[in-house]
This record gives structure tokens, C-alpha cells and sequence, in this order.
């Protein structure tokens, strides 16, 4: 189903429309701050899966992300954040970074790579941010299947190509074509991995 949902006043009704799915297992495809991302409540294991079958992909090898609705959520999914890298994550988020840190026990075990990290964003999108608060939990998140990614920034071509893999298209006007800023902070030398729309300074 493609759902239309108000970029600035997320309609409340819609929102626990979409929650309420997310909490059955649902799958998803949701505007961020960047690209289209294919998402589902991290709680909902058969919904994970779902997403890996759509993208080709084994669940401990795949990059995926926890889309989380403050630094508060963060900190549930990663091990101890010390002082410069908690100010920077407050510098930085919300915005159009990818942060690699340390996976804590909470992260579900079908997520849980060999390396044992997890990439935790909190997008600057007021959509995203009301889904968030309404489901109480983070929403995994990953990039719509293929190369094209400037093909999907039209949500009736998304729901198109999408529409009969998942539960709701959600649009919330067009998307972007670059992804988020990868930085890997699991290493004393923060190092950025891949360059998306987020300037890097540090």
C-alpha cells in the first residue's frame, strides 16, 4: 500500500497505521534524510529476514543499520561511549551519518555480525522521528535493493517496483540520491568509509 504522509506534520493516524504494522512483522519502505531505506522493527526477527530475502543478503553479513530516535536509544545498542565521541555523535546527529560502533548485548542476535558492530543513524526527518517515538523501538534499516539509486526517488516508482515485497510504501516527497556518511568509530582512528552527503571535519 502507498500511504502519503506529510513531510512537516506527520498525520498521528497515519503514523500509528504504520507502527502498528512494523509491530506485526510488517516491512516497510520510509523516506530519511538521504535515500528511500527498506525498514522493520529490529524486535521482529521473521521481518528481518524478510528484508535479507529482498536484498539477496545473509543477515550477519549484510550492512544494515539501527535508525534510532535519540543519542538515549543509541546508547542501548553500543558499548560504552566515552566523552569525545559521545560530543561528536551530538554534533553530528541527527544528520546524514552512519556511525560504526561497538554492538552491546541488546542487539538481536540474528544481527549481531563476527565483527561485532552495528551501524547506528539518527536521520533528520520528521517522518522518521514520529515513527520512532510512536514504536518505542529502533527501525532497522537498508538501502533498496540495485545500483540505481537515483531511480528511487519518486515514491509512485518505488511502490511500483517495491510495492508487492512489502507492507507500505510511505511518501513523504522525493528522496535523495546520495546515502549517509559511513564513519567507523571502532578503532582509536575514527576513519571515514564511505562519503556520502554528511561533511566530515574531525
Amino acid at each position: 500500500m502507498l500511504i502519503h504522509i506529510h513531510p512537516d506534520n506527520p498525520q498521528p493516524r497515519l503514523v500509528q497505521q504504520v507502527v502498528e504494522c512494523l509491530k506485526d512483522g510488517g516491512v516497510i519502505v520510509y523516506p530519511t534524510d538521504t535515500i528511500y531505506g527498506l525498514g522493520c522493527d529490529i524486535q521482529q526477527h521473521k521481518a528481518i529476514e524478510k528484508i535479507c530475502r529482498i536484498k539477496k543478503v545473509d543477515p550477519q553479513k549484510a550492512q544494515l543499520s539501527f535508525i534510532c530516535r535519540d543519542l538515549s536509544h543509541l546508547s542501548d545498542y553500543t558499548k560504552s561511549i566515552d566523552t569525545p565521541l559521545y560530543r561528536t555523535l551530538k554534533h553530528y546527529l541527527p544528520g546524514p551519518y552512519t556511525f560504526i560502533l561497538p554492538a552491546s548485548r541488546q542487539v538481536p542476535k540474528i544481527l549481531q555480525s563476527k565483527k561485532n558492530t552495528i551501524g547506528l543513524r539518527i536521520p533528520d526527518n520528521k517522518i522518521c522521528s514520529a515513527i520512532l517515538k510512536a514504536l518505542g523501538n529502533p527501525i532497522l534499516s537498508a538501502s533498496l535493493p540495485g545500483d540505481m539509486v537515483e531511480e528511487y526517488t519518486a515514491p509512485e516508482v518505488i511502490y511500483d517496483t517495491f510495492g508487492h515485497l512489502v507492507d507500505f510504501v510511505i511518501d513523504g516527497g522525493p528522496g535523495g540520491i546520495t546515502p549517509s556518511t559511513i564513519v567507523d568509530c571502532t578503532s582509536p582512528e575514527w576513519t571515514v568509509i564511505r562519503q556520502g552527503l554528511g561533511e566530515w571535519n574531525e
